[in-house]
């Protein structure tokens, strides 16, 4: 359901107007027309975004080191527990007071830091990865062998490439040969250049162990960075949380200031909004204290109108995949409502076992973390209602965590088996009548929302094709023919509908036209449509058989010894329903989105495209 909004127009004496907002801010329920950021030019605005924006970065950086510091403090020992929270006592005492620029000056230095010591981290490596064929030498050695007469160079080749002449020709000695390369030196008069068939190496002028030890130094030092990066996160983030609240708070203020147009020689400004129908008498008193002019007045079908859904409790449950898709439009119907049982019963059949579900309920904190992790919108209570309709839609298939119980000789088990049991066979045809269902309940949707926005004249062609679909449904089903006189007459009333009112109000020969249009789109789509929902089925059958071989492994992969046994099969059938649960949740996520927003959605004429509504108020404070 949408909630009806009021547009509130201002107008204001220029001298008033910052105090006005603040008023208007202070009332946290007016959605004020910002104008877009690309239409603002105001350079402080420009400066608070990006500042804003690097907040939230570096905030995003350092939250997990936060988290982690929080994990080991809770496995150290007093004493580092003690050092630990005087360390972080003493970097929040030294931010206090610091503005964010300068907090975010002080992260970019340690990571400058940080990223100096990576860079010549890897040049030494580069170089010890260079030296690791000559082994450790002095390189002064060889500047005093120069300092004699004599020039020292470093070459590799190919095995087959070394010639021996070169050892009686230019002094040369190998150093050490690997399956494919040869590294060796010439050693020779100034005057000598060597005329080997090989590569020369440049090699760096310090020893093997000299890097290496520069090597330790730098990973000491950036583990140093890494501590104090450490350490000024778990002061840096509260501080930085208060001033992004500071800063979203600027922000929204200066972008409804600078919307507001100036009108009567600038000595007036002219602000609109929205407000909920239901607050309009709660805020008028306020409004009309302020002493402002102000004006109330109905939507028109040119505004552009903000959308803030009002569903009861079990829709609303389902309003963070209504948002995932996107807002419907102002004068259209909310669909929550109507595809939340839909959505309820697509997740049981793809997930489809009792145990599951049982799991889900029982172990209700884990599951609620693992779907915040697919929207941080899914609530504790949409978890529950799925792990109810996996146990129900479990009951058809009879699967318990991979078993199948209806084999157990047991009076309420089999009574449960004649009341729900349904064999693959029929699943399959189960899930195409759901997809049937739904489709027609969305053209029903359709045909309401056309007869709501544009009169019911626009929604005859809708009604035609129901009536069609029904009465060829009804007849084949039934056996009743189509020669009976009865579905001859709706069939004749579906093509009047169809032909004859597919565009009120143009030439009649389009409308026939674009019914034949339309006759070939529904021929061809429908059927696409109706055969998605098989993937209902497929799902369903797909985690019942891996259930089951996960089973059938935790079994017969388990040794004899009866201890060691057990512990095998265990550790096999957890990590193996693990696997299981977690691919399938994504799954009977992804695919009843999919068929909601696609096959559902189309057929209901869902547009979308409507703005949530976000009333001008300061942030509020966690």
């Amino acid at each position: 359901m949408i909630t009806r909004m009021k547009k509130l127009t201002f107008l204001v004496f220029y001298k008033e107007y910052e105090e006005f907002l603040e008023k208007l801010r202070d009332m946290g329920v007016v959605h004020v027309e910002v104008k877009q950021e690309s239409e603002i030019e105001d350079t402080a605005l420009q400066r608070d975004v990006t500042l804003l924006s690097r907040s939230n970065a570096v905030v995003n950086a350092l939250e997990p080191l936060v988290a982690a510091a929080k994990a080991s403090e809770a496995s150290k020992k007093v004493a580092a527990v003690a050092d630990k929270a005087s360390d972080a006592v003493s970097h929040e005492a030294s931010l206090k007071g610091l503005s964010a620029e300068e907090i975010l000056s002080r992260y970019d230095d340690l990571q400058a830091q940080r990223s100096a010591a990576e860079q010549r981290l890897a040049v030494l490596t580069k170089d010890i990865q260079t030296l690791e064929p000559w082994g450790d030498f002095d390189p002064e050695m060889i500047d005093k062998l120069a300092a004699a007469g004599y020039r020292m160079h470093f070459f590799c080749c190919l095995q087959k490439a070394y010639c021996e002449a070169w050892e009686k020709e230019y002094n040369a000695i190998v150093i050490r040969h690997d399956k494919q390369n040869v590294y060796f030196i010439t050693v020779t008069p100034p005057d000598v250049e060597p005329d080997v068939d090989a590569d020369i190496c440049r090699l760096p002028h310090s020893s093997l162990k000299a890097l290496h030890r520069d090597v330790e130094a730098l990973q000491a030092e950036i583990s140093s960075v890494d501590a104090q990066v450490s350490a000024f996160a778990a002061a840096a983030v509260p501080v930085l949380d208060e001033a992004r609240d500071t800063l979203s708070d600027t922000i929204d203020f200066t972008r409804v200031r600078l919307t507001g147009e100036p009108v009567a020689a600038d000595k007036l400004y002219l602000l609109q909004g929205w407000v909920p129908a239901k607050q309009v008498d709660d805020i008028r008193a306020t409004l009309d204290e302020s002493g402002q002019f102000y004006q109330i007045d109905d939507p028109t079908p040119e505004d552009n109108i903000p959308i803030e859904l009002s569903n009861k409790k079990f829709a609303k449950l389902f309003e963070p995949l209504t948002k995932l898709y996107m807002l419907p439009s102002y004068r259209e119907l909310d669909l929550t409502l109507f595809f939340a049982p839909f959505f309820m019963l697509f997740f049981g059949l793809c997930l489809g076992d009792m145990g599951y579900g049982l799991l889900m309920i029982v172990a209700l904190p884990i599951f609620v973390k693992l779907f915040k992790l697919i929207n941080p919108e899914f609530s504790k209570g949409l978890v529950v209602l799925f792990g109810i309709s996996t146990m129900l839609c479990g009951a058809l298939s009879g699967t318990f965590f991979g078993f199948q119980i209806y084999d157990l000789d047991i009076p309420f088990i089999q009574k449960m088996k004649e009341l729900f049991y349904i064999d693959s066979s029929k699943m399959f045809t189960v899930s195409l009548g759901i997809g049937v269902v739904q489709i027609l309940f969305g053209m029903i949707l359709k045909a309401v929302n056309l007869s709501i926005q544009c009169g019911i004249k626009h929604a005859l062609s809708t009604i035609g094709w129901i009536v069609l679909l029904v009465t060829v449904g009804v007849a084949a089903l039934t056996g009743i023919g189509f020669h009976h006189p009865v579905v001859i007459a709706l069939l004749a009333l579906a093509a009047v509908g169809i032909f004859f009112f597919n565009s009120p109000g143009k030439n009649p020969l389009l409308n026939v036209g674009l019914g034949l249009w339309d006759t070939y789109n529904m021929a061809t789509g429908l059927l696409g449509d109706v055969l998605s929902y098989v993937r209902l089925f497929a799902l369903g059958l797909s985690g019942g058989i891996l259930g089951q071989v996960f089973n059938s492994m935790a079994v017969g992969m388990s040794p004899k010894t009866p201890v060691i046994g057990f512990l095998v099969t265990a550790l096999i059938f957890c990590v193996g329903h693990a696997l299981n649960i977690f691919m399938n949740i994504l799954g009977a996520i992804v695919h009843p989105m999919r068929l909601t927003f696609v096959e559902f959605f189309k057929n209901a004429g869902y547009t979308g495209g409507g703005e949530e509504y976000h009333p001008f108020r300061k942030v509020q404070k966690a």
